[in-house]
């Protein structure tokens, strides 16, 4: 039996997206919906159709990713919706959803319903939590159906099966004040690997020499939408919906070979089957002297989860695994309302919102006995709940501070009450403030600075709190109920340089100032003695930037070149619990990097390019082990295209041109404290070429 959110606020968010739904219906209208320009003073630049028009975009979101020196954050991995973690907004509103969130929205509109693309002044806005560059986009729709279409099969070597359904068809209609979109696809991955690992002892003398081959496929069909209606009296309605299926399967087969024992093969099966969905509605309209929005989500995923690894000997000897199994079901419902109203010289927002979350396991884990049978063993804290509810208050204000400078400023605190059942219950409450505090300077048409110190609450991840098990790397992760949300200091400042007609630069940096970080720390297990578990550390920070830039080669008489770089660098410290010493925060992303080149043909349909990935990541710090995956190199691509075949665009990638294998690392420790080694794993795995064509097209 499926269960969704607690009852009250589930209903809540219901009944609220069904009243919204019918007073949104019960205003007609007797023209299409077009947005005029509304000379707002945050506009700092305007970009029309016709400048994208040698990229052949299909969408709004393949506008918005050709604007120079802009990166599109997605957000939606605040707690509940808070304020606004995204820097896209669609004719001047927030989107109200988070897995559906805005850059989905984006890629469902059709680049002939944009009017125009605004980069606007964040802080100038009255949405709360926008600060620096943030994209509008603006539409029209004229009325009648319009739609697109994409296939994107892929051929990979190293025994990969060929990808065949991977692809999306969507539909967009509107007029008479109503916009609508709806969208139907399926993601799918097929991955394969192998290459070869060897174990050492503490000494460096090989122990065990094996053949990994891995093997993994995923489809992720779904379907999402997106309605809205501007009503006669100024009313906005906001409707978005998704449902999602996740079908994954894994295996990983190890021929091993050690040195003092028999040969012996081992196999890991991994699969998951997840269904989710979301609703959200919005319904904004003028109250008093100001404005009123109504806000409600609700989103739900059910997670069944298996993972089995068995290893067969040479010499006939039992077989020896174990089986976990696991369904985890978590939901949000949430209620907000933002009231918005000018006073005092600047804009004001008074918000109000309650959240109910909740996360229930169940889980078995069996383990093969001397003869080789699966037995069903105890392991306390697996099956478990945790509830939270949730409530929390704003006041936020902003106004300039001159011709050129803007203040932004929130002040709020927020309540929430966490339950846990299960073999470990218990109920604690929280009582946290939190604000922040932006400025922004436009210190000329072409420079912008922006300086925010924000009082950060993160949200608890429930899934730490309750144990489980990693069979295959052999893991084990107790309960531990006195888990508490981590609290930061953020300080973010950011430039944005407009370089003219030779493109754009984005250069930001922060500091983070981080109490009760989540880290694998030491927990007591009672009788089965002191495990480990994602714990509380007291104190941590990161630092870091970011570059985001584009390059426009044409005022240098190099028609249609650009070059596209993004890259990020983070920097963390946090006193490891066992060895008392500094260290990054474990795993960690802590450097990444783009670079894409693109060549347009002037006078033809061709495009070329060639594009580079790389990431690094800290290593994973446990009790017992400290193991890292890394990238041997930059993962290459390069592509070309024609836009206009037959009226599609057709574009063919071959992919890892420098043979970039995924590798991992792992040493076991007897006693990490005193670094007494037991074994260290070093594994190599090429994954090949993959060659990969696309077609999109509109009708």
């Amino acid at each position: 039996m499926i269960r969704t959110s607690s009852p009250p606020v589930a209903l809540l968010t219901a009944t609220l997206v069904l009243c919204i739904w019918v007073g949104g219906l019960a205003s007609g209208s007797a023209h299409a919906q077009v947005v005029e320009n509304n000379s707002n003073s945050a506009v700092r630049e305007t970009l029309l159709p016709s400048e994208f028009a040698r990229f052949a975009p299909r969408t709004a979101l393949d506008m918005a990713s050709q604007i120079p020196g802009f990166p599109l954050e997605e957000g939606g991995d605040e707690r509940g919706f808070g304020q606004a973690d995204t820097n896209v907004l669609i004719n001047n509103r927030r989107i109200s959803g988070k897995s559906n969130g805005p850059v989905a929205a984006l890629s469902r509109i059709p680049a002939s319903d944009v009017v125009r693309l605004e980069i606007l002044d964040g802080a100038s806005l009255d949405i709360v939590g926008l600060s620096g560059q943030v994209l509008n986009v603006v539409t029209a729709t004229g009325g009648g159906l319009s739609g697109r279409y994409r296939y994107s099969p892929e051929i990979r070597t190293d025994e990969v099966p060929f990808r065949w359904g991977d692809g999306e068809i969507a539909v967009s209609g509107g007029g008479d004040r109503t916009e609508w979109s709806l969208s139907l696809g399926n993601e799918q991955r097929h991955r394969g690997s192998d290459g070869p690992e060897f174990v050492t002892d503490g000494q460096g003398m090989l122990l065990d020499e094996r053949f990994e081959r891995v093997g993994e496929r995923s489809d992720q069909p779904g379907i999402s939408g997106l309605f809205t209606r501007e009503q006669n009296n100024g009313g906005i309605l906001n409707l978005t919906g998704e449902i999602n299926w996740l079908l994954f399967r894994s295996e990983e087969r190890s021929e091993r070979n050690p040195i003092n024992d028999v040969a012996r093969v081992r196999e890991l099966r991994e699969t998951e089957d997840e269904f989710n969905f979301e609703i959200g509605a919005d319904y904004e309209f003028k109250l008093g002297p100001g404005r009123l929005k109504l806000i409600g989500l609700h989103r739900f995923e059910d997670s069944p989860t298996d993972a089995m690894v068995d290893t067969q000997f040479a010499d006939g000897r039992p077989l020896t695994g174990s089986f976990f199994r696991r369904n985890a079901e978590e939901a949000e419902s949430v209620l907000r309302a933002e009231y918005n109203f000018s006073a005092l010289a600047g804009d004001w927002q008074w918000s109000l919102e309650g959240a109910q979350n909740f996360l229930d396991i169940e889980a078995e884990l069996s383990v093969r006995d001397v003869a080789g049978i699966l037995v069903d063993v105890d392991f306390p804290g697996a099956s478990d709940r945790v509830e939270e509810d949730r409530a929390e208050m704003t006041l936020s204000y902003g106004r300039p501070l001159g011709n050129r400078l803007q203040l932004q400023t929130s002040l709020g605190a927020e309540y929430s009450k966490i339950r846990q059942t299960g073999a470990f219950s218990q109920t604690r409450d929280f009582v946290r403030p939190k604000g922040f505090v932006s400025l922004n300077w436009e210190a000329s048409s072409a420079t912008n600075l922006s300086l925010q110190m924000e009082r950060v609450v993160a949200q608890l991840e429930f899934s730490d709190v309750i144990a489980t098990v990693n069979v295959n790397q052999n893991r084990v992760n107790v309960t531990n109920a006195e888990l508490v949300p981590p609290q930061s200091w953020l300080t973010e400042l950011q430039l944005q340089q407009s370089l003219g007609s030779y493109g754009s630069l984005t250069l930001s940096g922060f500091y983070e100032a981080i109490s009760d970080i989540v880290d694998l720390i030491p927990v007591d297990n009672g009788a089965a003695g002191i495990g480990q578990a994602p714990g509380n550390i007291d104190s941590a920070n990161r630092r870091g930037g970011a570059l985001n830039a584009t390059l426009l080669f044409d005022p240098l008489g190099w028609r249609g070149a650009r070059l596209d770089i993004a890259a990020n660098y983070t920097d963390s410290e946090v006193r490891d619990p066992l060895i008392g010493n500094n260290r990054r925060i474990s795993d960690e992303d802590f450097i990444t990097y783009e670079v894409r080149f693109r060549q347009d043909f002037p006078g033809t349909t061709w495009a070329a390019g060639i594009e580079a990935f790389y990431g690094e990541n800290a290593p994973q710090v446990r009790l017992d082990e400290v193991s890292l995956f890394r990238q041997s190199v930059a993962f290459t691509r390069a592509f070309i295209e024609n836009k206009n075949v037959f009226g599609a665009t057709l574009r063919a990638t071959l992919g890892n041109l420098n043979d970039r294998s995924n590798d991992f690392s792992r040493t076991l420790f007897n006693d990490r404290s005193v670094n007494d080694i037991a074994t260290r794993e070093e594994r190599f795995l090429d994954f090949g070429l993959l060659f990969q064509l696309e077609i999109e097209g509109s009708f």
